[in-house]
């Protein structure tokens, strides 16, 4: 939640052109991380819940790429995208977790 705050800050100072282009892209995909685990975990299922989880992986790896399109376009800079992107990254080993806590446990032998 806290990725998703601070997205939605760096993003106030983009050019108002953007609004409904990379501002929203970025905080969609920031967004969407949470709103996939919350909405994963209230299925009742295992299945369900991770193929949330892959989701929300999926716009980790968004946000990151949306970021990096931000620096190279001068709408963010660097030191703010670096500390968002360590951020999301962390976000990420977290889903990783999460999902690899859905694997099968390997059989008895």
């Amino acid at each position: 939640m806290r990725l998703v705050e601070e997205c939605y800050r760096a993003t106030r100072t983009f050019p108002r052109d953007e609004q409904f282009g990379l501002t929203s892209q970025i905080r969609r995909a920031a967004v969407s991380m949470p709103s996939n685990i919350a909405e994963g975990a209230c299925r009742k299922s295992d299945s369900v819940y991770r193929y949330h989880v892959a989701i929300a992986l999926g716009s980790q790896g968004e946000l990151d790429t949306c970021l990096e399109i931000g620096v190279r376009l001068k709408y963010l800079p660097p030191e703010k995208a670096y500390a968002l992107q360590v951020e999301c990254s962390r976000v990420g080993q977290l889903l990783n977790g999460l999902y690899r806590s859905f694997r099968e446990p390997p059989p008895n032998r």
